[in-house]
Order: structure tokens, then C-alpha cells, then sequence
């Protein structure tokens, strides 16, 4: 069974830098797309980016792209997303996901993923 932990959320302010770091095991990580989504409080579930599992691509959501980068370490089985520049409102609970072999058309689609991690809180103060 597949199991995704994160890690690295905390309070930094506006213009700040953190970097979330989600730990993999139960499978064969290189067979996995990963994702990182957020959620803010009565806000819908929020694609941010996600790296396919060969690694070769990787997609960004709008409000984040330019500021954050994600990237996918196969030997420690670890997704990570530096998060640079940070505003108030990407303050959420963010989640990694894992999609067994998802191509890139539905990789901004969270229910494709089959499984999360219970989240990290990421809270950017003005």
C-alpha cells in the first residue's frame, strides 16, 4: 500500500521561501506521476503542480507558476515543491498525491490520483 508523508510547511512571511518535501513508500515511485495540491479554508481542493512519473514533464497551476518548482528524486523517493516568493494567499493545507502511471492530459485532475498524504500547513503572513 502506497503511503505519502509530507513535510516542511510552518509560518513564513510574505516574500518568503519554504520547501515541502513528501516522502514515498509502498511502491515503485518511478511508476508514479506526483502532485501537490492545497486547500484553503472554504476553498475548494486546488491543483498546484505535478511532475509525471518519468519525470520528462511537469505542470504548473497559473497562480503559482514562475514561484514554485517541483521536482522528483527517485533515489530518495521523494517529491519536493520549492516554494519561493510566497503571498498570503497561497497559505493552505497542501497534499501530495500519487497517480499510478498518469499521463500528462489528466494530470491536473485530483481525482485521478489514488492516493494523498494527510498534509502540511503552509500559512504566509502579510
Amino acid at each position: 500500500q502506497v503511503q505519502l508523508v509530507e513535510s516542511g510547511g510552518g509560518l513564513v512571511e510574505a516574500g518568503g521561501s519554504l520547501r515541502l518535501s513528501c516522502a514515498f513508500s509502498g511502491g515503485s515511485f518511478s511508476t508514479y506521476t506526483m502532485a501537490w495540491v492545497r486547500q484553503a479554508p472554504g476553498k475548494e481542493r486546488e491543483f498546484v503542480a505535478g511532475i509525471i512519473w518519468t519525470g520528462a514533464s511537469t505542470v504548473y497551476a497559473d497562480a503559482v507558476k514562475g514561484r514554485f518548482t517541483i521536482t522528483r528524486d527517485t533515489a530518495a523517493n521523494s517529491v519536493y515543491l520549492q516554494m519561493n516568493s510566497l503571498k498570503p494567499e497561497d497559505t493552505a493545507v497542501y497534499y501530495c498525491g500519487a497517480g499510478f502511471r498518469l499521463p500528462i492530459s489528466p494530470i491536473t485532475n485530483a481525482n485521478r490520483y489514488g492516493y494523498w498524504g494527510q498534509g502540511t500547513q503552509v500559512t504566509v503572513s502579510s
